[in-house]
């Protein structure tokens, strides 16, 4: 029975500390989910470049967080899902599928490492041709 306990804690914790170094911060894919532009800002680089539906932006944080905000002002979240993350050295992305009443849309974020946290540094957002 101790046994059973000891292995039992032992994937419990394993378990938390591998959802806590992941590179992705689950922030996120929350923000996406809900289509919160001011949640979205705490993942943001101080510089980001945007392209929106084929519009480029090099914007800094708050004016990216406002052309997210725009966005997501006209396009009422359903949900979003991760089709795809990886990583790589100082770098990682994901590419989801952002359900909104407007239609579908294709999502890559792109992430770099600063000081052991992942911040956006791209985003592009383009609509899904079905």
């Amino acid at each position: 029975m101790k046994k059973r306990v000891v292995l039992l804690l032992i994937y419990l914790f394993g378990g938390l500390s591998m959802c806590l170094a992941q590179d992705i911060p689950v922030g996120v894919i929350v923000a996406f989910k809900k289509g919160n532009s001011q949640e979205l800002n705490r993942y943001l680089s101080e510089k980001v470049d945007l392209v929106i539906q084929n519009k480029p932006v090099n914007a800094d944080k708050r004016l990216a967080e406002n052309a997210m905000a725009d966005f997501f002002l006209s396009n009422k979240v359903n949900s979003f899902n991760v089709n795809h993350e990886g990583k790589r050295d100082d770098s990682s992305f994901i590419v989801g599928t952002l359900k909104t009443t407007n239609g579908d849309y294709r999502v890559n974020c792109f992430f770099k490492r600063v000081q052991n946290r992942y911040f956006i540094h791209q985003i592009r957002i383009d609509r899904v041709n079905e």
